[in-house]
Order: C-alpha cells, then sequence, then structure tokens
C-alpha cells in the first residue's frame, strides 16, 4: 500500500517545522489517543492545565516513552524545554500518578544537561510515523538509550520519520536510521546537518528556509550559527531574512502548490504545499 511518506519523497521539507518556542514532554507509555494528551486517558485537570501552558508560552505538549518499553507504576519523567535563541535549555522532574501532572508546567524540576532526541512513532495518528518512526527510534536507543524518546504527533506526518533535536528545536525528516544516528550525534557535538533539515521550530517558514540555504551555502553547521537579525516582507508572497554569525542576506519567494494529494495518510481531501524558491543571497 503506497502511503503518505512515500509520495511525498519529493516534497520540499524546509520551512516545515512546527511552531513551539517551548516543548513540554511527559512520560506516558500508552495507549496514546489520535489527539495524545487529550485522548490518552489523562484527567481533565492535566489536559486542561497543559493546554493553557500551550497557550500562554507558545508551547507544544508531547507524550513520550521510551522504545520498546512500557514503564511500570513507578515514577514518570517530565520535562520542560525552553528552544529560544539565547535561552535553550531543559529542565526535568517527575511525578508519581498522573495528578501530578498539573504541577509539572510550573514546577522548577532541576536542569537537565544533554541533549534530547525525540522520534515521532505516533501510529493511531498517522500510520507512516510508526511504520518509519519506530526503526529510527530504535537506532537512536541503541547508540544513546538515555537522550532518545519516542514521542506522539509532531507534525508533516508525510516526512517521516520525525526527528526533533532538544533543546534548539530543530526538526528532521525523512532520513534513514543511520542517518538519524548520525545527525542526533552531531547535534550532540554542536553541529546540525542541513541534509534533512525542516527548521527549527523557534521560526517562522521563511526564516526556516531561508537558514537552510543560507547553511548550505556557507557550509556553516554550527547549531547556534545563522542567527536571525530581521525578516522583511517586501511584497506579497516575498521575504528578505538578514542573518548573522556569518552575515548572509536571502531573498525568498513564496509559493502556494496544491498538492493534488492528500498529504497524510488519514487525510481524505488533497492539501497544499508551501514551497519557497531562492532568488538572491547576498
Amino acid at each position: 500500500m503506497t502511503r503518505c511518506a512515500d509520495l511525498a519523497a519529493d516534497d520540499s521539507r524546509e520551512g516545515t517545522a512546527p511552531p513551539g518556542d517551548r516543548w513540554l514532554l511527559v512520560e506516558h507509555p500508552g495507549p496514546w489517543g489520535r489527539v495524545a494528551f487529550a485522548q490518552s486517558g489523562l484527567p481533565a485537570a492535566a489536559v486542561g492545565a497543559m493546554d493553557a501552558w500551550a497557550r500562554a508560552s507558545r508551547g507544544r505538549v508531547l507524550l513520550i516513552r521510551r522504545p520498546g518499553r512500557r514503564a511500570g507504576d513507578g515514577p514518570r519523567r517530565w520535562f520542560r524545554v525552553d528552544s529560544r535563541p539565547g535561552h535553550e535549555s531543559v529542565r526535568t522532574g517527575t511525578v508519581v500518578d498522573d495528578a501530578g501532572l498539573v504541577d509539572a508546567v510550573t514546577a522548577p524540576g532541576t536542569p537537565h544537561d544533554d541533549p534530547l532526541n525525540l522520534v515521532c512513532a505516533h501510529g493511531r495518528h498517522d500510520v507512516c510515523c510508526a511504520v518509519r518512526g519506530r526503526p529510527l527510534a530504535a537506532a537512536l536507543a541503541a547508540a544513546d538509550p538515555d537522550r532518545t524518546w519516542e514521542c506522539s504527533h509532531i507534525g508533516g506526518c508525510r516526512f517521516a520519520p520525525a526527528l526533533v533535536l532538544l533543546p534548539h528545536g530543530f526538526v528532521l525528516g525523512g532520513m534513514t536510521p543511520a542517518e538519524g544516528v548520525a545527525f542526533a550525534a552531531g547535534y550532540a557535538a554542536g553541529r546540525i546537518d542541513p541534509g534533512y533539515l525542516r527548521g527549527r521550530s523557534t521560526d517562522p517558514p521563511a526564516v526556516q528556509a531561508a537558514q537552510r540555504h543560507a547553511r548550505l551555502l556557507t557550509g556553516e553547521h554550527g547549531v547556534d550559527a545563522l542567527r536571525l537579525v530581521a525578516v522583511e516582507a517586501p511584497a506579497p508572497g516575498r521575504w528578505r531574512v538578514v542573518l548573522g554569525d556569518p552575515d548572509v542576506v536571502v531573498d525568498l519567494a513564496e509559493r502556494r502548490v496544491d498538492a493534488g494529494r492528500p498529504l497524510t495518510c488519514a487525510a481524505t481531501a488533497p492539501g497544499w504545499l508551501r514551497e519557497f524558491d531562492v532568488l538572491g543571497t547576498a
């Protein structure tokens, strides 16, 4: 059976990272509903607290679990991540039951210095995420078990497998398990490879696209390189993105393209794609 990720092999990835300045990750072994944190048996008070946190902080709430394992009845981890440039950080803590999740959105927790590798494996939301995500999660867990988690729906299922590298919020898609292991190791060493980069969650789509092109142009792979200085819209569908460290200006044209097909395995109506053309760089 041909699935959405097969049909999207030639779709442009750049500019498709889901938006989010912060992330709340909650260990919940399952089962996960289609809308993960709202339909997975969590108490209404916890769902309400997490939803309010996400709205107030431009945050994303994900359920996480260890690849290939189910947690027992003991304490479960949570992570609260700040991905904003210059504020990248992770704090963590535990809860003994679902009721404790209400406090996780504001609890101070403790600093967590290691990066986190998240792989979307949310099969109930989209089959491609499970079929392609679980082998990547297994490979990452074999190489770096403490940093690796399966997670619920991220967005852009057609680019499965989706890999999120935190705390920076870089989102990659479509790589093989071996490539994913190499990219995660590079990120832990302070580098980001633009080859499968969809973007950084803190940036709008045009900036995500501009940064990827700037990385390809300059060969600069540092995780903190090419910071956003300014973004302008000189005309409808036109963007000028000014980046620093090193200094690069990227002019882009944004197009909306009818895909002529549903974009996910669960969708029934044809969708549309956002694409960017580079008009010039300086």
